[in-house]
Parts: structure tokens; sequence; C-alpha cells
């Protein structure tokens, strides 16, 4: 297989996954376990593990606009841990080890001002497998950001969680017409070929070039 890629497990902490908090989503406590065999099988076979999550400043300076309130309004979760704290908020069954790369996003988009594109670069990576919450949400928004860096995108779908299976559904479908492949964790564990149209268009491209 031509394609170098990377895991990223996005938002899968606390604040996302308890049904106590404010910002719980209803489908991602069901995906821990899922989750948890995608991360296994990644760290087995040498895939690079990003977990990269969200924090807040308490003063919610940094609290998207669109979320503000309710964030206020539910006690201000997510605001009180630190990139340190990222192994002991996400689930256990996840078991975040030293070789584990742990990224805070500020925004929902998993490369929006995060180093996580330059690591990536360095590390000859040119497909990244998602799995994490929300559907319609951090793990749409970073597909999209990781198509426009020139990305293969894998999104494992029973890896990812939305408040809804309406929502799960129509987003799924969303992404997949958009050009990122979707598979199941059966199906990616298994080794399901990945898709590598950023070689494929290069070779084109150059072809046309005469190069």
């Amino acid at each position: 297989m031509s394609t170098k890629c990377a895991l990223t497990v996005i938002d899968m902490q606390n604040g996302f996954i308890n049904e106590s908090s404010a910002q719980c989503i209803k489908g991602a406590k069901a995906t821990v376990p899922a989750c948890a065999r995608v991360i296994e099988h990644c760290r087995a076979c040498g895939v690079p593990v990003f977990f990269v999550s969200r924090k807040y400043r308490t003063d919610g300076s940094d609290v998207e606009h669109t979320r503000f309130q309710s964030w206020f309004d539910g006690g201000k979760a997510l605001s009180d841990g630190c990139a340190e704290d990222i192994s002991a908020s996400a689930p256990k069954e996840f078991g975040i080890c030293s070789r584990d790369y742990v990224i805070i996003k500020p925004r929902y988009s998993a490369v929006f001002h995060t180093e996580l594109d330059l690591v990536l670069h360095r590390l000859g990576v040119n497909t990244v497998v998602l799995i994490g919450t929300t559907t319609p949400n951090c793990v749409r928004t970073t597909c999209y950001d990781g198509i426009s860096l020139e990305y293969n995108v894998v999104v494992i779908s029973d890896c990812t969680s939305s408040q809804t299976e309406e929502i799960q559904r129509s987003n799924l479908r969303d992404m997949k017409n958009v050009g990122a492949q979707v598979m199941t964790a059966e199906e990616f564990i298994a080794g399901a070929e990945l898709t590598d149209s950023v070689t494929e268009t290069r070779q084109a491209v150059a072809a046309m070039q005469g190069i």
C-alpha cells in the first residue's frame, strides 16, 4: 500500500462523552469500544495516533461565539483541562501513552490553528483516518480541511457520533460525496484498501505537463 496513514482521534473526552456534561453528544459513549479497537490496531501497525481535543480558557475568551451561551449556562465544560490532562479525561480504554501525540485545538477542526498539519508532513503522512465526535462539526470540518490540504481522508463510520442517527447518516453521506472514504472499524482493521487519490492526482497533473 502506497499510503502512509495517521489516526486522528477527535474530542473523545469527558466533556463530550459523559451524560452529565452540558456538551455531551448522545452517540459518543457507544463508540468508545470501536474507537479503542481502531486505536490499538493502529499502534500495533506502527500508525501514529493523534489525540486532538478541546480546551477553553476559564474566562471564556476563546469560546466560539455560537457556543458561548450554552458553554456558560452548562457550567463551563472543557475549560479546566490542559494538554497534560487529556490522558485523564479520555476514556481509560484508549490508554494514551507517551508515543501518542496530544494536540489542543481552539476550534472545531483539528487542523485550524494547530500543529497537526506540520507534524503530519514531517512524518510523511498523506492519509488521515478520522474517528471521534462530533460528526457534523469537528469530524466534518477536519475532513474538509484535510482534503483542502491535500490529504486522503478516511472516516470510520462507527467510530464517529452525532446527536441523532439522521444527523450521523446525512453527514457521513456528505463527506463521502465530497471525496472522503467512509468505512467501518471492522473493514479498516481487516485491511480494506485505502484510496490514494492524492498520488493519482499528482501523477495526472504531471502527465498533462509532460513531466
